[in-house]
């Protein structure tokens, strides 16, 4: 039987320059309504997270989450999945540094610009602001990095940074690390606590 990653990966390859046909039999066989670009498989785990701790399934909804693998993609993907090929509906989340890329995009296939939604510096600077450091770093202590923290933190290139920064800057410093606390901090969430782009991006769904 047919699912959404199955889906998700025809479009992947698709977008690589392979053949578009079972993208379009997978659409349509599933069916597909909606398709939300994130780009890169963290902010795909922190939307999944929220979308689940919601009691929603967005792939029985006929909703495919995927990473674009950068914001430069968006165009690229935005042209397949929306109008005038697949014809989905498309929203997204991105960077504040990446915006231009999201709205060209959007504007070339006719999706409305209030569509995506935009994070001020990224996802997980939004999640550590709510949360706060000192909750973040009860977390990392949880998940048995806390020895790693310590000594990131301890490098020069990190002395004189503010704490917000210094946390953002270790997520990303070990290879899944970003993807494993996307689903941590948005679990640790309170229902009032959930970014604002986050928030939107799901409730437009």
């Amino acid at each position: 039987m047919a699912d959404m990653g199955a889906f998700r990966d025809a479009v992947t390859a698709w977008a690589a320059g392979g053949p578009g046909d079972p993208a379009y039999e997978l659409a349509a066989r599933l069916p597909v309504r909606a398709a939300v670009l994130l780009e890169g498989p963290s902010d795909v785990a922190a939307v999944n997270t929220l979308a689940k701790s919601r009691g929603r399934n967005l792939a029985a909804e006929g909703v495919c989450v995927l990473p674009i693998g950068g914001a430069m993609s968006v165009g690229r993907y935005a042209r397949l999945l929306g109008s005038p090929c697949l014809d989905l509906r498309l929203t997204g989340l991105c960077d504040e540094a990446e915006r231009p890329y999201y709205a060209r995009g959007f504007e070339r296939v006719g999706a409305p610009q209030q569509g995506f939604f935009v994070c001020a510096a990224d996802l997980e600077d939004e999640l550590i602001r709510v949360l706060g450091v000192s909750r973040v770093e009860e977390l990392v202590r949880a998940e048995g990095d806390l020895r790693a923290l310590q000594t990131f933190l301890r490098q020069p290139a990190q002395q004189g940074r503010a704490p917000q920064q210094q946390f953002r800057r270790f997520l990303g410093t070990k290879k899944g690390r970003k993807i494993h606390y996307g689903r941590v901090l948005v679990e640790a969430l309170d229902p009032g606590q959930v970014p604002a782009p986050l928030d939107g991006l799901l409730s437009s769904l």
